[in-house]
């Protein structure tokens, strides 16, 4: 294998190079995405030290006997194995979303423990063109629509990166039956009952309308291009607006604000409850706090103060904006309240990276 125009080894030699030097690790399923990265990784590995970790969450009986498979396939090459089980109780509803977010946790726990600084995932171009299509659903924005990052701070010391992006699932599928290399087929990819699936399912007709892969992945590129400018822009107004804070968490100067293009004013009110500590939050309160409230009252005059994230945000007759953490609400009893009351009863917009 020395690689010589091999889209896969050329994809991920890069990640490999003297210049990330030091321990990698490998988030490898079993499925023929994540055994080319393991072989192909095993075949570059330079100055690298890899190790390879499966997440098992449990949910298939076979699953055990996968997360061996790996095992045994990583011993061949060389490199150390670790499984990851997801334990405790699995939700009824949302299930791939909280499996997903428990694989990231355990992934990025493990490499604490082996000391690693880079983690790579074998996600291809179709992963992107679902991903898009299902932002695309829930009524995203651009950081929405810019799919998931090739490479990007996953925690502190740890970075998460995404070498065969660009390449689609076929290629990686024929450079593991060339070489002879067994893979796992997850039952899951081709379960109705999950978005990703039904997807996969409409792929072929959603492709004959021109929403192919290819196409899906530049929608990708071109949003994270333009995302990436528009919080450049809000961070240097944040940064801008900023005033002395007295008592503030935060002061910010409304009439830099009020001046603003809204698709810039939204992201810097975003950064600025991120710096002051503020919890997630839904795009469509952000766009309810700052285009239906705190812009009109800027641009208008008068006064305002609403809560957002566990903040406080208020703007006064001189047009500065403050904001400060919420007083703790009154709770009227241990029920919980509906998920429309939560506004959960839709998918949220998205916000961050993926």
């Amino acid at each position: 294998m020395s690689g010589a125009g091999d889209p896969v080894l050329d994809a991920l030699r890069p990640w490999l190079d003297g210049s990330r030097a030091g321990t990698v690790l490998l988030a490898v399923s079993g499925g023929p995405d994540s055994t080319a990265l393991l072989h192909a990784a095993a075949a570059l590995q330079a100055a690298a030290s890899l190790r390879v970790a499966t997440v098992d969450h449990g949910l298939r009986p076979e699953a055990a006997g996968e997360a061996d498979a790996v095992a045994r396939a990583s011993a061949a090459l060389g490199l150390p194995h670790a499984t990851l089980p997801w334990m405790g109780a699995k939700p009824l509803t949302g299930l791939q979303d909280a499996a997903r977010e428990a694989r990231y946790r355990l992934l990025v726990d493990h490499a604490a423990t082996c000391g690693a600084g880079l983690m790579l995932t074998a996600h291809t171009r179709d992963d992107q063109a679902e991903t898009v299509l299902m932002r695309l659903a829930s009524g995203s924005a651009l950081a929405g629509l810019a799919g998931m990052r090739p490479e990007r701070p996953l925690a502190p010391g740890l970075v998460l990166g995404r070498p065969f992006l660009g390449l689609d699932k076929a290629t990686l599928v024929a450079w593991c039956e060339a070489r002879g290399l067994p893979y796992l087929r997850d039952p899951s990819n081709g379960d109705a009952r999950f978005a990703r699936a039904r997807l996969r399912g409409a792929a072929a007709a959603l492709a004959a309308e021109g929403l192919t892969g290819a196409r899906l992945a530049r929608l990708a590129e071109r949003a994270a291009r333009d995302e990436a400018a528009l919080r450049k822009a809000a961070a240097d107004a944040l940064d801008a607006t900023s005033l002395p804070c007295g008592g503030a968490r935060l002061r910010l100067d409304g009439r830099i604000l009020a001046a603003l293009p809204d698709a810039v004013a939204l992201r810097c009110i975003d950064q600025a409850l991120d710096r002051s500590g503020g919890a997630p939050r839904r795009l469509e309160r952000l766009e309810a706090l700052v285009l239906g409230t705190l812009l009109p009252t800027l641009r208008q005059g008068g006064t305002v103060r609403r809560t957002l994230a566990g903040l406080a945000v208020a703007v006064d007759a001189t047009r500065c904006v403050t904001i400060v953490p919420a007083p703790p609400r009154k709770t009227a009893g241990s029920a919980a309240p509906s998920p429309a009351l939560l506004g959960n009863d839709d998918p949220p917009a998205y916000i961050g990276e993926a």
